[in-house]
């Protein structure tokens, strides 16, 4: 039997990236997300209820996508939460960086708003299936 779509945790500075990676996952791939557009935000909302995936933009002000992981990642329930960085940044060296601190994958931008869901899914599958996810 298929296992339910996940709860997202997407973090962005951008209104436009919030709008379109909320509407076509949600219509279009059935998932269910909270949207920041900050990583302070984010903290406050992943102690309220723990997301089955992170989708953190990479440059945002005030602290950035890897501090906001790091702090996230500070919250006994968040520690081993999969996290997907979106970058516009897509040098092999930018990829290297995010994955050594701490991300699942790299998605980056721009990205195809009628994929997106698809990709998460298929990300937060493979790291369940891994043996990744405390079952």
């Amino acid at each position: 039997m298929d296992q339910p779509a996940p709860f997202v945790l997407h973090v962005d500075d951008d209104e436009d990236i919030l709008a379109i990676a909320k509407m076509a996952p949600e219509v279009v791939g059935g998932l269910q997300i909270a949207q920041c557009n900050s990583g302070f935000e984010a903290l406050e909302v992943a102690r309220d209820r723990t997301p089955d995936v992170f989708l953190l933009d990479v440059m945002m002000p005030e602290i950035d996508g890897a501090e906001t992981l790091k702090r996230l990642r500070e919250i006994e329930a968040c520690r081993d939460v999969p996290a997907v960085f979106m970058t516009a940044k897509c040098s092999t060296e930018d990829r290297e960086r995010l994955m050594a601190s701490g991300a699942t994958a790299v998605i980056f931008k721009p990205f195809d708003p009628m994929t997106l869901s698809a990709e998460i899914v298929e990300i937060w599958r493979s790291w369940r299936k891994d043996g990744l996810a405390a079952e």
